[in-house]
């Protein structure tokens, strides 16, 4: 019912944040020399420009460079273990401390969330899962959501020269308000549940030990996070699925040759749509081979009366649940693509709230953010998007956060036996995202206002 109310909020406020366009947007007052958005300087905040100049600031030690690594590093650790990424902390530091255009802030922003992703995915491959004899990572659910995921991305780049700057400040602080303030519920609720769970276990204990603290049973108490009983190469072993694998990679090197592809060829010329809507059957035909698989599955152990879930998720996997989570990727990959970050903004919350554990849902989100983000990487190397000092250095600090962050964090979640820190560190960081992107928006939109900028929708090929 929570989640049915979370949609409708975003799909409703979406609608009329969109459809307030019309109602601000004068046809008469359009210039078309105002068609192109103002060029911001070095020290400006709007990071969806579509014509900016090439800004790359030297790579020299100062305290911006200090402060870009302390957050470069504390968003990168944050952002995998929520499995969000962090995209919406590292754009506006990029362009507002480091001194980035924006086309280069959002393309040195992948490779962060990039180096972060594989890092705690590398880390993520040799921790076994804590409650079942499976992979820690999904790979049903990957296979379910990346390819709508990129699909989604594709069509956010493509919204985001045609959006009014100030309409995507709207849709953004509506999201990730949302999304956030859904999870850091979720999380109460978890700390309750693991609260009882630890008062349960304590008083079972006490009935088995006297007031010397000596054990009058010889019993064995079954932890909270179990004992890793596999060496460390048989967890990396066990949770390596090869043929799921080649099956993401397969979808991934389409979607990078297609973007390749599309990206040499002019702006709008037939080649350049027929490349463009080339996405949509590749990303529809992964998905529907696995939803139809887990739709199976699922009624086949409904007829026998076998109630364990198909996957980590704990949905019965209904033509309407997975049209839910067709619609939940394409959004998630269409925020990644408005913001440059990897789409786990949504994926992240959305796992959790279809049941899967914050563990699970942490790696499999930031397994699922490798691709999408290396993805964007190579093609911003192509096309030259940013210096590669700079985006080796910052990729660097974010590979040494996303593997410290990781293995912080699983290290407090066995100390103290709550697996809600996770969620509760994703709601933080979406939430501080929402605050950060919110009050420079806002600020660069009044800004526009006043320079009396166009505010309406752009023409999509005329913008580029």
């Amino acid at each position: 019912m929570a989640t049915k109310g979370l949609v409708l909020y975003l799909l409703s406020a979406f609608s009329l944040a969109v459809l307030a366009v019309v109602f601000i947007n004068h046809p008469n007052d359009y210039n078309p020399q105002q068609n192109q958005i103002r060029l911001p300087s070095q020290n400006s905040s709007h990071w969806h420009s579509s014509n900016t100049d090439k800004v790359w600031p030297e790579l020299k030690f100062n305290w911006r460079l200090v402060l870009a690594t302390i957050i470069g590093f504390l968003g990168s650790a944050c952002g995998t273990v929520g499995g969000v990424g962090g995209g919406g902390i590292f754009v506006p530091m990029l362009t507002l401390i480091v001194g980035f255009d924006t086309k280069s802030a959002a393309a040195i922003s992948k490779c962060m969330i990039m180096g972060a992703s594989v890092s705690s995915v590398w880390y993520n491959l040799s921790v076994p899962h804590p409650t079942k004899e499976v992979p820690i990572l999904d790979y049903d659910l990957a296979l379910l959501f990346q390819p709508m995921l990129m699909l989604g991305i594709t069509v956010g780049v493509a919204l985001s020269v045609v959006f009014p700057y100030w309409l995507i400040t709207v849709l953004i602080i509506i999201l990730f308000l949302g999304t956030s303030s859904r999870s850091f519920y979720r999380g109460i609720e978890m700390w309750k549940e693991e609260t009882i769970l630890k008062k349960e276990m304590a008083r079972q204990r006490e009935t088995f030990v006297n007031s010397r603290g000596e054990l009058l049973i010889d019993t064995e108490y079954e932890p909270l996070v179990p004992r890793e009983e596999k060496s460390a190469a048989q967890i990396l072993c066990f949770n390596l699925r090869w043929k799921r694998l080649l099956v993401l990679l397969a979808v991934w090197a389409c979607f990078l040759l297609l973007q390749v592809l599309k990206n040499d060829s002019k702006v709008c010329s037939i080649w350049y749509w027929v490349l463009f809507c080339l996405q949509f059957p590749v990303a529809l035909a992964v998905f529907g081979y696995e939803s139809v698989k887990l739709y199976k599955e699922n009624k086949k152990r409904m007829n026998v009366g076998n109630t364990e879930s198909v996957c980590e998720a704990s949905i019965e996997w209904t033509a309407m649940h997975i049209a839910f989570c067709a619609l939940c990727g394409i959004l998630g990959g269409t925020v990644g693509g408005l913001l440059g970050s990897g789409g786990g903004f949504i994926l992240g919350p959305l796992l959790l709230e279809i049941g899967v554990i914050p563990q699970v849902a942490s790696a499999t989100a930031t397994f699922v953010m490798a691709f999408s983000s290396s993805l964007s990487v190579v093609e911003f190397y192509l096309l030259k998007r940013f210096p590669i000092p700079f985006a080796l250095y910052l990729t660097s600090v974010s590979v040494l956060a996303g593997f410290w962050g990781q293995f912080l964090v699983r290290k407090l979640i066995t100390i103290l036996r709550r697996a809600s820190l996770i969620v509760f560190i994703l709601s933080g960081v979406i939430f501080a995202s929402a605050l950060i992107m919110g009050v420079v928006g806002i600020e660069t939109s009044i800004r526009m206002i006043h320079n009396h900028e166009f505010m309406g929708f752009l023409g999509f090929c005329s913008s580029q």
